[in-house]
């Protein structure tokens, strides 16, 4: 899920790019070529392309391209989009590290830094918190990115050095933040086992693959006697209730195969 969320943004961002490439070269002070020789516009934009490794092109409409910012602000949303997954990724690998003991427990992020003195145990979500601060800047950018863009008067927009200072700030941001949760987190991240084993065992929804055999208000009765006691799914309907055998609920509850239809 998180993959398939990164790949959506990154397609957001790379179609966002796209807009950012017809320059408004050539239009002189407001947009109408007045004073440029035929073809010098498109003779520099050759050379920037050449020089960018980038289809760089000359703008079709250089009145667009003086006095609209629509494609900087396209692409701070589409960055947007992108900080909104992170923040999301970052926020998961925190919730599923938090422990030892009184949280989740399933991930067991890097321990970078020496934990708190007064939790000791405690491997602190330094990057976790790092990316998602990097993802709230990016996210009040993207707000004064997208006013700015509706600014200016006329052929003009006098708001363009906070436009283009703040997408590269948030371009900067995004591309350190990014490689450091990579580096220092993911990279080196690892799964507990044994908590994810004794979360599976105790998990309430279990109960979801019996319905088809038992009705709902059997695997009802279950999940509740089961949260209310403590027991295992496996322990109320086979040793309390006795409504299906051992043999059956092991053949029946696959927790591998109760993550797809069917």
């Amino acid at each position: 899920g998180h993959t398939a969320q990164l790949k959506f943004a990154r397609n957001a961002v790379m179609h966002a790019t796209a807009g950012l490439l017809p320059l408004a070269i050539g239009g002189s002070a407001v947009g109408t070529g007045l004073n440029t020789p035929k073809g010098w516009a498109e003779a520099v934009c050759k050379e920037i392309a050449g020089a960018a490794g980038r289809a760089v092109t000359s703008a079709p409409n250089k009145f667009m391209g003086l006095a609209g910012h629509e494609a900087i602000v396209g692409l701070s949303g589409a960055l947007k989009v992108l900080a909104t997954a992170l923040f999301k990724i970052a926020s998961d690998f925190r919730l599923l590290a938090s422990g030892p003991h009184g949280g989740i427990g399933e991930y067991v992020l890097p321990a970078n830094e020496p934990g708190s003195s007064i939790m000791p145990g405690k491997v602190n979500p330094t990057q976790c918190e790092a990316l998602t601060m990097v993802c709230a800047q990016v996210f009040g950018n993207d707000v004064t990115i997208g006013f700015a863009g509706s600014q200016g008067h006329f052929q003009l927009n006098t708001f363009k050095p906070v436009i283009i200072h703040n997408a590269l700030e948030s371009l900067g941001l995004l591309a350190d933040a990014m490689k450091s949760f990579e580096v220092n987190c993911v990279s080196g991240f690892d799964l507990h086992l044994e908590a994810i084993a004794d979360h599976l065992e105790h998990s309430l929804m279990l109960a979801t693959a019996l319905t088809p055999l038992l009705g709902y208000d059997v695997v009802a009765k279950a999940a509740k006697m089961a949260a209310d006691r403590n027991l295992t799914i496996r322990q109320v309907v086979v040793d309390e209730l006795k409504c299906i055998s051992a043999e059956a609920f092991d053949e029946i509850v696959r927790p591998e195969k109760m993550t797809q239809p069917g």
